[in-house]
């Protein structure tokens, strides 16, 4: 522990400085619930179709102003981010429209989706959307004249991931998205920008609804807070936030169904408790960029770097460190702790993969959880922490057993 106390010491400014911007996430969404009055009464589940479901109206209206959109859908019936964005793309996307990643290749499950480079039925691409990437530029920031080139083309929409995905390039901080929004904007107003926001909410000061067109993500990572048992949220412009809603339930039928079935209080509550939790996540992973840099090994971001999610990749020798890696995390974990970890094929992933996810809900990845595809570079990558007090424990533990 001398050397957790060591470092913790060097990293105090650095943990002042995401203390601050948790302080200010805070305060935003305190506002946003005072200013929709919510009430005891919000937390009420509903049944059936949901008709009148004030409790998920309010809910709405709140992530809307959290993330400075004109209007949002937050449901429990999305399953997953994957879905989330998946219900944009096939609403927003008609055949002959091209849908342009200005990130490079997106993250596996979403791979699964467009019909990349696979023959499962239903994809974007099987049903005539037009699909291309731009990869990042050799400096490894995206590239700009690439991006102006491809929506001058006439591109319907353009899709941006924040955060890193199983890949080693940076996630984009809010001063590139942005400045990717500009030059999209600049070259074609017409170009609908989607951006994938899971990983990204309330590392920064500032959430991208005011810039992008439509953005979506999954309430077991940052903004559910740890108390959301499922779920996911889409925000944006409220005529694109209305087709997608055709897309989740029906045309003409739209936002106005679609029962809470649960109490609403975890949604809530979660995403009130969202920037300190996500601020713990953070602390954790700057400790472990910290420890295993000093260690030799290279980390992505750096202990130092400004971080625009909260994911934490560790190159590690080869598959088998990597999946002692995950095994550590998973023995450190509060449910299934005594489980053994194997590679395994997962639904929507291209390579096995092993995952640590010891966590009260189910895949949950703002609970501290670790998971790697086994393929080079040989990576860990590691997100979440509801306390730093278990990720400090974690690290501790990687420490005696791995470095």
């Amino acid at each position: 522990m001398d050397v957790i106390r060591w470092a913790e010491e060097k990293l105090a400014g650095r943990f002042r400085e995401l203390e601050e911007i948790a302080y200010n996430n805070q305060v935003r969404i305190l506002q946003a619930f005072q200013a929709e009055k919510i009430r005891d009464t919000h937390f009420a589940p509903s049944t059936g179709y949901g008709y009148g479901d004030q409790g998920r109206e309010a809910l709405e209206s709140v992530y809307a102003r959290v993330f400075g959109s004109e209007d949002a859908m937050v449901r429990g019936q999305i399953a997953s981010g994957t879905h989330a964005i998946s219900a944009c793309l096939f609403a927003l996307l008609r055949p002959g429209d091209r849908l342009v990643s200005v990130t490079g290749s997106p993250y596996d499950t979403l791979r699964r989706v467009i019909g990349q480079n696979n023959n499962i039925g239903g994809t974007l691409v099987e049903r005539g959307i037009i699909y291309d990437e731009i990869p990042f530029a050799e400096n490894g920031e995206l590239d700009w004249q690439a991006i102006a080139r491809e929506a001058v083309l006439g591109t319907r929409m353009m899709l941006i991931q924040r955060s890193r995905g199983y890949s080693l390039r940076p996630p984009l901080n809010m001063r590139a998205i942005k400045e990717a929004v500009r030059v999209i904007k600049q070259n074609n107003p017409k170009t609908l920008i989607m951006l994938d926001n899971c990983y990204g909410e309330f590392v920064e000061d500032e959430e991208p609804g005011n810039y992008v067109d439509i953005m979506a993500g999954s309430l077991i990572k940052n903004p559910g807070g740890g108390l959301a048992p499922a779920g996911g949220y889409i925000c944006g412009q409220k005529e694109l936030v209305e087709q997608v809603s055709y897309q989740l339930t029906a045309p003409g039928l739209g936002k106005e169904l679609g029962a809470s079935l649960i109490s609403n209080r975890p949604l809530f509550q979660g995403l009130f408790l969202a920037p300190h939790v996500v601020l713990q996540a953070l602390k954790g992973a700057v400790l472990l960029a910290y420890v295993f840099s000093e260690a030799g090994y290279q980390v992505h971001p750096d202990w130092d770097e400004h971080r625009a999610d909260i994911v934490q990749a560790i190159e590690l020798k080869n598959e088998d460190e990597v999946l002692k890696f995950c095994q550590l995390v998973q023995s450190s974990s509060p449910v299934d702790s005594d489980l053994r970890l194997e590679y395994a094929p997962m639904a929507g992933y291209q390579d096995k993969i092993v995952m640590a996810a010891g966590t009260f809900v189910q895949g949950s990845s703002i609970e501290l959880s670790c998971d790697a595809p086994m393929r080079k570079p040989y990576c860990a990558y590691l997100q979440g922490g509801l306390s730093y007090e278990h990720c400090r424990y974690v690290v501790s533990r990687l420490i005696e057993e791995l470095i």
